[in-house]
Formats: structure tokens, sequence, C-alpha cells
């Protein structure tokens, strides 16, 4: 069966996450019944990363067997039809190999994590970025999300509910930048890593909020990180201001 890799774009709002669910809409289930009316019988997709309910994506990227052997284009263009009007998007689509698979050959994720510090609510950002009221201090962040880059044993920050084997990780790069918007500042953060644990991109955001609020001291966060106990981490980001913008491979499919 022709093997085809999908880019993805969705809001994460109105789904229980990525994650085909019994008895809610998730966006696996809803790709797989637009791709039921395309061919009858197409097996369970496979995606680089199951994210939660609220999390929105730019970039993800699942793959699907297909009895047909679809130009990608008309493949990308018949889903699209069928997903409407969810906010669901094939932003590409493209033959690989039998053996690629969008989650075991992924090298790399990338997130960003929006956060808006304004008095006045969210209106065109509104489910799209975390609010908070007062502007932070984003050299302390950043100096505290510096003990946070390497290797290290996540415990710290990872949810108690996470099924990975090991909780240590390499997280590759952490930026944080900042820009005046109309009434406050938007917070990018931006993170990188080989593979996440779960919650671990909203807990550092979280715990880096506290930072940047003049709540905690940037060596605060190493001394949590140290002490490899959930209960050091500070509060988890809400689900809203998270992407998944990017799935690096050896080869970019979609190249």
């Amino acid at each position: 069966m022709p093997r085809y890799a999908l880019k993805i774009e969705y809001h994460g709002g109105p789904f229980a996450g990525w994650q085909r669910q019994a008895d809610q809409p998730s966006v696996q289930g809803a790709v797989e019944a637009a791709l039921a009316r395309l061919e009858a019988g197409v097996p369970s997709i496979a995606a680089a990363g199951r994210t939660d309910a609220g999390v929105h994506a730019t970039g993800q990227v699942a793959h699907c067997d297909l009895a047909r052997d679809w130009d990608p284009f008309r493949l990308s263009e018949a889903l699209n039809f069928h997903l409407r009007p969810l906010p669901v998007a094939i932003l590409a689509a493209a033959r690989v190999a039998e053996g690629f698979h969008a989650r075991f050959s992924a090298t790399e994720r990338r997130y960003l994590f929006r956060l808006i510090a304004r008095r006045a609510p969210l209106t065109q950002d509104a489910g799209l970025a975390w609010r908070v009221l007062r502007p932070l201090d984003a050299a302390s962040m950043r100096e505290a999300a510096a003990h946070l880059v390497g290797r290290h044993d996540f415990t710290t920050f990872r949810s108690t509910l996470c099924q990975a084997q090991s909780p240590v990780k390499t997280l590759d790069e952490i930026t944080i930048d900042e820009a005046e918007i109309p009434g406050g500042h938007e917070y990018r953060f931006r993170l990188r890593a080989r593979s996440f644990l779960h919650n671990q991109v909203r807990s550092i955001v979280g715990t880096l909020e506290r930072v940047g609020a003049g709540a905690w001291d940037p060596e605060n966060v190493k001394a949590a990180l140290d002490a490899r106990d959930r209960a050091a981490c500070g509060p988890v980001s809400p689900p809203d201001g998270l992407y998944l913008t990017a799935v690096g491979y050896p080869e970019n499919p979609f190249a």
C-alpha cells in the first residue's frame, strides 16, 4: 500500500486532543473520518506528536497507508474538502517510503508558546494565547531558561501521567522573544528537542512565567530541576498558547 505523509494544521480548541477518543472529538478522528470518505478500510494513522486537548498545530505530521496511488496534491485537496467545516487543514501531502514513520522517524520537534500580557481581554487571540495581566521580565526568564537547556532529568517538568520510560531528555534550545502589541506585550517561547515529555513544555513555560512575574528567582528554576520532584514545579500553563510548529526528519518529505 502506498504510504503518504500529511502536514496538518489545526485549532485545538474544539478537540479533546490529537488521539482518537471513543466519546469525544479528536483531530485524529477527524482526519481518519475524512480518509474514510476517500477509501474504505483505511488503517489507523500515526502522528509525530499526541497533542493534548486545546493544543494547536501549524506543522503536525502524520502518515497513512492507502490502497490507491494518489497524486499528493489531489489527496490534500480531497481531504480538505471532507474536513470542512472543522478547523483542521492538510497543508501538504507527500508520497514517502514504506519505512517512513511520522513518530519514530522524527529527529526533532519544535513548539511555540504564545503568552500575552495585557489588561484588556483577548479578542482576536482568544483561545490562541495565554493571557496574564502584567508585563514580564524577559531577561530574567532567559536567564532561568538557560538552566534547562541540555541533557537533564526532567522529572520536575513532566506530568505524573507521563508514560515515557525515562525522564531524561535533551532540550536543544529555548528562545524567548518579546514584542509590543496593542495594549500590552507578547512573549514567544520557542523550544526544540528530539522529543518531549508529557506536559513538559507547559510546565516549563508556567514556571518561567513565575520568574518573569518576579515570584521566582532564575536560580529557583535550577533548584527545581535538580529536585527531580514534580512538587517543585511551578504552575502548568494552560494549553491555549501551545503550538506544535514543526517536525524534523533526516529528509524533509515535503521538500
